[in-house]
């Protein structure tokens, strides 16, 4: 297991994200209900955004930060992606029913925690900037940024994640839910990351995907 280094208030939000989320898993099993998505449809069109910063690296090692019981292992690989995988989930469970589901070896590991302790080709995350529960939209922000950073520095050529939209139709968000503006997320990242940048918003979802190559 990791050490994670953050802060009270982070360390907070962590732990109840990892209740949140173990709590769908005892409720759902391993499917996306048991991960907070919709439906398989939904699940299945978030795991191929990210196929863009993987493009032409079936070799390249992945860092999967949030892994839920690992379903993303399970979509690179029926894409034909080889390379070595590792899953970081803050919830105990998650991460034990990943292993009952795709096993451990050279190939796939996992980790409870939210700090990884080693770094990868690639890191992504997916889905764990949604669910803010009763947290202040200010400290959810600074959390989403802080991770983020942890985000980039897991991955040595590149990064991604995704996170729900300001630009979905007001009357179709919910409070416990936060939203960043994809303006400001692309402005901020390409401040503090470089140039090779790329947001999609473009795949019939409420939210946006951020991609970031390192160069």
């Amino acid at each position: 297991m990791a050490s994670d280094s953050r802060d009270a208030a982070s360390t907070s939000i962590i732990n109840d994200v990892a209740a949140y989320y173990a709590s769908k898993l005892a409720q759902h099993g391993a499917t996306p209900r048991g991960v907070d998505w919709n439906g398989q449809a939904s699940h299945e069109l978030r795991h191929r955004q990210f196929l863009r910063l993987l493009s032409d690296s079936p070799d390249a090692s992945v860092l999967d930060l949030g892994c839920g019981f690992g379903d993303f292992l399970r979509f690179l690989r029926a894409e034909g992606h080889q390379g070595p995988f590792i899953g970081y989930d803050a919830a105990p469970e998650m991460i034990a029913e990943a292993v009952r589901l795709h096993g451990e070896g050279a190939g796939r590991q996992w980790r409870v925690g939210s700090m990884p302790s080693e770094t990868s080709d690639f890191a992504i995350a997916s889905g764990i900037f949604n669910v803010k529960g009763e947290v202040p939209a200010e400290a959810w922000a600074r959390y989403v940024f802080e991770t983020i950073d942890v985000l980039a520095g897991a991955g040595r050529r590149g990064f991604a994640f995704n996170v729900l939209s300001l630009s979905s139709d007001p009357d179709r968000r919910a409070a416990n839910l936060y939203y960043a503006d994809p303006n400001e997320m692309l402005s901020r990242c390409l401040r503090r990351y470089g140039r090779s940048v790329a947001l999609l918003q473009d795949y019939g979802l409420y939210e946006f995907t951020v991609i970031v190559r390192k160069t």
